[in-house]
């Protein structure tokens, strides 16, 4: 058995690496970016991505934040019995993400978009595919050219590719339910029949 283990841990190490560059590669970040927002430098990171560099708890910890994911997640651990997700929400840009799923596969989140005073930033383009739902408020989707309002019971689905920006239509918060995934992963919703 205490082979096995570690190999099993060997494994859950290597993977980390690979984990690590697809997180960052769905949240649409370049090394320089991520280095900005961990303290970590771009060369390190890529080392970790690459497998030629063995993390440390320093490194994980503001990886984990910048993800908002937790550090068992990160690193592969085994699951415990308790299949709750622990919220731990995390504003960036203003905005509030409240992570609703875990690692791998499609992601979910409760996003909350306040109004911004001044400049809208520019809109973003990322790998992957983005479905929205409104719970509240009005959401302004910018999806290239084009602008959409979506109300409450709204929802829109979208290549992260096109350039996109969403934001409250008024002067009130828009809650919304999004599930991302990576490039070739959508979201389909299915009536049942009768």
């Amino acid at each position: 058995m205490g082979d096995t283990d570690g190999t099993e841990k060997k494994d859950r190490l290597a993977a980390v690496g690979p984990r690590l560059r697809d997180l960052r590669r769905r949240h649409g970040l370049t090394l320089a970016v991520l280095a900005e927002q961990t303290g970590i430098n771009a060369s390190t990171l890529s080392r970790l991505e690459g497998g030629t560099r063995r993390p440390t708890l320093d490194m994980l910890l503001p990886l984990a934040e910048a993800y908002a994911v937790p550090l068992d997640e990160l690193v592969g651990a085994p699951r415990t019995g308790d299949p709750r997700i622990h919220l731990r929400p995390v504003t960036r840009n203003g905005m509030t993400f409240v992570p609703l799923s875990r690692l791998g596969g499609v992601q979910a989140h409760k996003l909350l978009i306040p109004p911004r005073p001044g400049a809208e930033p520019p809109p973003a383009t990322h790998e992957g595919f983005e479905w929205v739902y409104v719970l509240a408020g009005r959401l302004r989707l910018l999806l290239g050219d084009e602008r959409v309002i979506l109300k409450p019971g709204e929802a829109a689905e979208f290549d992260t590719r096109v350039p996109h920006r969403l934001g409250p239509d008024d002067d009130r918060t828009v809650e919304l339910l999004v599930l991302f995934g990576a490039q070739g992963e959508r979201a389909h919703l299915r009536a049942r029949t009768t």
